[in-house]
């Protein structure tokens, strides 16, 4: 296997890196597969994402077990995901988490009141970075 980008590690560890990397075509064939069955959809980014199967195979591992915590349920986790992509305004990942949150039985209430969370958060975020410029241009005393 010829890899023009290899870093320099430990021989044991990269060989098992290398190993693994023989299968990536199916491990990514596997990961788009579970992205899939996990959020009803699969989103834009991850095709073009798996044009370097390499990196795809190690990032999408990661992602589907952070998307799969052992410390929560799914529906949880897809509630995370809403306010998260609320906060920083990815609406296409809003629109793909909603989706999987209403599968995983969320219902408009739970997804309405995390969006207004994440908004208060957003918001508080925006009045405290704000507030601390405007107190250093405009001390208290003038």
């Amino acid at each position: 296997m010829t890899n023009y980008y290899r870093i320099s590690m430990n021989p044991e560890t990269q060989k098992t890196i290398d190993d693994f990397l023989v299968n990536k075509e199916d491990v990514c064939d596997g990961i788009m597969d579970d992205f899939k069955q996990t959020l009803g959809v699969v989103p834009f980014i991850l095709p073009i994402l798996r044009e370097r199967p390499d990196s795809f195979a190690f990032n999408g591992l990661g992602d589907l077990y952070t998307f799969n915590p052992e410390t929560m349920d799914r529906k949880t986790a897809e509630l995370a995901a809403v306010s998260a992509a609320a906060a920083i305004g990815a609406d296409a990942c809003l629109k793909v988490h909603i989706g999987a949150a209403l599968n995983e039985g969320a219902t408009r209430e739970q997804i309405r009141d995390i969006i207004n969370i994440a908004a208060l958060i957003g918001k508080t975020g925006i009045l405290g970075a704000s507030f601390r410029v405007m107190n250093k241009a405009i001390p208290d005393d003038e």
